[in-house]
């Protein structure tokens, strides 16, 4: 696990949801407090969904919204004059992209054993953070994967040119 800092919280803020920079991710949860609290579940709705269109992969690939798919309601509820009072957003990495975070020359973790490579982003008091995580689905010893993906949130944000100091 690892926790970041942003350094500048408007810029980090056009990046996460006024461009593509985060749509290599999916929705979890989100949870915004501005003149309301507004909750979102990021699961599919079984629901909303015909037969067909619930089998099929292009429509719901996985099991939660894609970020660029949801990433204009949040920036609808977020938009404004005034700053958020706080928000929290889990974000995980797509599945297609595990395996190339967990090579087999660094670690003996499969990407089937992964759950989720996850990414809390929290806004609260004026600080944004960053938490990093590992979700498998059963226990596994082995904390490589945890350190590859801490890594790779790092090389991430440098690339995306996002400041942050390690807490």
């Amino acid at each position: 696990m690892l926790a970041l800092q942003i350094k500048d919280v408007k810029h980090f803020m056009g990046r996460l949801l006024a461009t593509d920079a985060f749509d290599s991710f999916l929705l979890e949860e989100a949870v915004i407090q501005t003149y309301n609290t507004f909750t979102i579940d990021g699961r599919m709705n079984r629901d909303f969904f015909s037969s067909e269109e619930w089998e099929d992969p292009s429509i719901r690939p996985c099991e939660f919204s894609t970020w660029k798919s949801i990433r204009p309601v949040l920036f609808d509820l977020i938009k404004g004059r005034k700053t958020p009072v706080s928000f929290k957003f889990i974000l995980h990495l797509m599945p297609r992209y595990v395996p190339g975070i967990l090579t087999p020359a660094e670690t003996s973790v499969t990407p089937e054993q992964v759950k989720a490579l996850v990414l809390t982003c929290r806004y609260e008091n004026g600080v944004l953070s960053l938490i990093t995580g590992t979700s498998f689905h059963t226990f596994l010893a082995d904390k490589t994967a945890d350190v590859l993906w801490d890594k790779a949130m790092k090389r991430f944000l440098d690339k995306k040119e996002i400041d942050y100091e390690q807490l």
